[in-house]
């Protein structure tokens, strides 16, 4: 399981992932935050850039906040080689 540091931007005019750090993103989304919907969507965001599922994409820590804590149910190894692969895109 890989622990995320995820500073988020709702109601952006469109979606941008950035790597600031192994395991601290800042992520710009086109939802706005109410009522979940921007959680929601955040979790579909990632889970499409990173190629899995969504069910193994989970807010641990900061529901109401723009910095969540995120979990990823990818082993660290997994991890560095999609961002790897994604930095170079």
């Amino acid at each position: 399981m890989v622990g995320l540091l995820v500073q988020v931007k709702p109601g952006a005019s469109h979606d941008e992932i950035r790597f600031e750090a192994p395991n601290r993103l800042w992520v710009k989304i086109k939802a706005k935050p109410i009522d979940g919907i921007a959680n929601e969507y955040l979790i579909d965001y990632l889970a499409r850039i990173l190629n899995i599922s969504r069910s193994r994409i989970m807010i641990q820590k900061g529901a109401a906040s723009r910095v969540k804590r995120i979990s990823v149910g990818m082993e660290q190894k997994e991890w560095s080689e999609k961002v790897k692969i994604l930095i170079t895109e």
